[in-house]
C-alpha cells in the first residue's frame, strides 16, 4: 500500500523560504494564505545565540483529527495518505481548523467584487478567483503535480513533474518526498535511521511529515 510522506532535513535547510515562495506560486493562494509556511524562534545569548527554522505544511496524519471532526465528510484521506478536502462537501464551519493541532488549514473568506477596492495586487486577485470560497483549504503535497506524474508513468519523489513543488524549490536539498511504505524510497530509509522524529507524535496523530532534527528546532516547536 502507498502511503506518501515527506522529510524535512533541519540541518540542510538554509532558511530561504523558498519552499514557501515555490507553494505559492504553484497553488496562487491569495493574500494571506500560506499552505506552506515557516516559523522562526531564537536561543541562546549573545555571542552564541542561534535562530531556529522550522518549515511548517499539512502533516497528513494517519489518524487525522480534521477528518474525524468534519461533519459533512468534506475532510477524508484517500489510500494512498493523502489528507484531502471536498471543497463542494464543505459548509465552512471550521470544525477541522479547530481541531488540527498543527495550524495547516485556512478558511477561504468570501469577498465580493475582489480587485482594488480590497486592496489586492493582480496576483492575489488571480488566487481568490482560482479557489472556491466560503470553504477550508491546506496544503495537499500538490496532488496535482502527483496526478499528472502517475498518469504520465512517472514516481512521485523521483521525477519533478510528481513531485510537490516545495521539494523541488529546496536549494538545500532539504526536503524528501516519496512512499513512506516502499522500503527502497529515500523517506523511508530515512526515517528507518531512527533520526527522523514527528511533531507532537505525543498527540497520537501519526503525521506522515517527519524532521531530521538539528539542536532544539523540533523539540522547542
Amino acid at each position: 500500500m502507498t502511503r506518501y510522506g515527506m522529510v524535512i532535513d533541519l540541518s540542510r535547510c538554509v532558511s530561504c523560504y523558498g519552499c514557501v515562495g515555490a507553494c505559492k506560486a504553484e497553488n496562487a493562494t491569495p493574500k494571506g494564505i500560506f499552505w506552506a509556511s515557516a516559523r522562526e524562534s531564537e536561543s541562546g545569548k549573545y555571542p552564541n545565540a542561534q535562530r531556529h527554522y522550522l518549515p511548517l505544511l499539512c502533516m497528513h496524519c494517519e489518524d487525522a483529527p480534521c477528518v474525524d471532526a468534519c461533519p459533512t465528510g468534506a475532510s477524508a484521506k484517500r489510500p494512498d495518505g493523502i489528507v484531502t478536502v471536498d471543497y463542494e462537501k464543505c459548509v465552512g464551519c471550521k470544525a477541522c481548523i479547530l481541531a488540527c493541532p498543527y495550524g495547516a488549514r485556512h478558511y477561504m473568506e468570501r469577498i465580493e467584487g475582489y480587485f482594488p477596492e480590497k486592496g489586492l495586487t493582480v496576483w492575489e486577485t488571480r488566487g481568490y478567483t482560482r479557489h472556491q470560497q466560503g470553504v477550508v483549504e491546506k496544503c495537499t503535497f500538490c496532488i496535482q503535480r502527483i496526478q499528472y506524474g502517475l498518469a504520465k508513468g512517472l514516481k512521485p519523489g523521483v521525477d519533478r513533474d510528481a513531485t510537490p513543488a516545495c521539494v523541488n524549490a529546496c536549494i538545500g536539498r532539504a526536503r524528501f518526498f516519496g512512499d513512506l511504505d516502499d522500503p527502497t524510497s529515500k523517506v523511508a530509509q530515512l526515517v528507518a535511521q531512527n533520526r527522523a522524529v514527528q511533531l507532537r507524535s505525543e498527540l497520537g496523530t501519526n503525521p506522515s511529515v517527519y524532521y531530521i532534527p538539528t539542536a532544539r528546532a523540533v523539540r522547542k516547536a
